[in-house]
């Protein structure tokens, strides 16, 4: 089978296929808006596959027939992380513009994405009912499959929505995944620090334990034992504020403490969190976090604020690029300044699922159903879709 990948961005997606059907793509496309977004799978692949930069507006050549075509389109239009997030926010324009060019210049038998979990919400019914048109235009069917991470032996809490157009007028049901999920501490403990790779430096320099509100913990509240004997008394991942909040202690009576060690800002940062959260507000808890069993998403602060879960120290990159199941040689272009692309990015482990299923898809090994439309939801293991008729007697919905 031959595949090729379009606006991959730092590359998780493309090279979970690369290790599904054992070979790289034939080429990559993309736009100039993401060219600094792509130069990671680029030079991963040290510039032996092809990139080619479209031209948005068409009048594109053809690169050569595949079978299948990979995307992660930018997701902020639809993302819960993203204020400006909305039906109409204009990133959600390159999964039609996208989905226009593959379906109609390419004619994949699959082509699928990732987007936000709002893409199957209510605020991402437009964007569906625009790339669902699409596809009828090229003779395909379109699905959404929702899952989070965490079902994929992933150490990570996140929710992740793919969409598939399948050539055709019916839509494959996926097999349901529920795995165990490895322990975020295991994933960090399982990376070697070599003083060799370019990625063995640290995303924060700071050392964890002399951040004033953790030192309150480990002083104060458990009476004074290192980051790595705190770590071991938790159960579940936790940052300094969360802890202090879960013992019941007001931050006044954690501002005396300050006052009287020094810390004058943390002082008056007391102050504010207590009148904040007596008046029913809530406040920012962007702060160390030290981790055990599981994380939320990896993305904003954490990349820099997870700890080791053994050394006093935040994540080296390397570390940071395992969580998401990139590659031992990987390299990060540009270095720190590019640490959000780890971010935006699909764990090659849960894209790699996906890609087994189209793999089973095509060699005739799923159960179809004929319609246009389906929702499949991997969380509660049911689907939805606009029916027409079933054509396995055997298989229930």
């Amino acid at each position: 089978m031959k595949y090729a990948s379009i606006v991959p961005l730092i590359g998780g997606e493309t090279i979970a296929m690369e290790q599904v059907f054992n070979q790289r793509p034939e080429y990559i496309l993309s736009y100039e808006a993401f060219g600094n977004n792509d130069q990671h799978i680029v030079a991963h692949y040290k510039n032996e596959v092809p990139y080619h930069v479209l031209n948005a507006d068409g009048n594109n050549p053809d690169y050569g027939r595949v079978d299948i075509v990979n995307t992660v389109c930018p997701c902020a239009g639809l993302s819960s992380l993203s204020p400006s997030a909305s039906s109409d926010n204009s990133a959600n324009d390159w999964m039609a513009i996208t989905a226009e060019h593959v379906l109609g210049s390419m004619a994949p038998r699959v082509f699928w994405g990732e987007n936000a979990p709002r893409l199957a919400s209510k605020m991402g019914e437009p964007t569906v009912n625009r790339l669902r048109k699409i596809g009828e235009k090229y003779g395909y069917t379109f699905s959404i499959y929702k899952t989070k991470s965490i079902l994929h032996g992933l150490s990570q809490v996140r929710d992740r929505t793919f969409y598939f157009f399948w050539k055709g007028d019916s839509v494959p049901v996926f097999e349901y995944i529920n795995r165990e999920h490895e322990k975020i501490e295991d994933t960090i403990r399982s990376v070697k620090r070599d003083p060799a790779d370019p990625m063995n430096i640290l995303t924060n320099t700071r050392v964890p334990s002399e951040n004033p509100f953790y030192k309150y913990v480990l002083e104060v509240i458990e009476g004074g034992i290192t980051h790595q004997e705190f770590q071991s008394r938790i159960s579940k991942t936790t940052n300094p504020l969360d802890y202090i909040e879960s013992k019941g202690i007001k931050y006044l009576e954690v501002a005396e403490w300050m006052g009287s060690n020094g810390y004058e800002k943390e002082v008056a940062k007391c102050k504010r969190m207590h009148v904040k959260l007596e008046s029913g507000g809530n406040i920012m808890r962007k702060i160390t976090e030290v981790p055990k069993d599981y994380i939320g998403a990896f993305v904003g602060h954490m990349p820099t604020a997870l700890t080791h879960p053994d050394e006093d120290r935040y994540l080296t990159v390397r570390e940071c690029l395992t969580i998401m199941k990139l590659p031992n040689d990987f390299q990060l272009q540009g270095g720190l300044k590019n640490l959000n692309h780890i971010c935006q990015n699909v764990p090659v482990t849960t894209a790699a699922d996906m890609a087994r299923q189209i793999q089973r898809y095509l060699a005739g090994e799923l159960d179809m159903v004929s319609t246009k439309f389906m929702i499949q939801d991997n969380k509660t293991q049911t689907y939805d879709c606009e029916r027409d008729s079933v054509q396995l007697d055997a298989f229930m919905v």
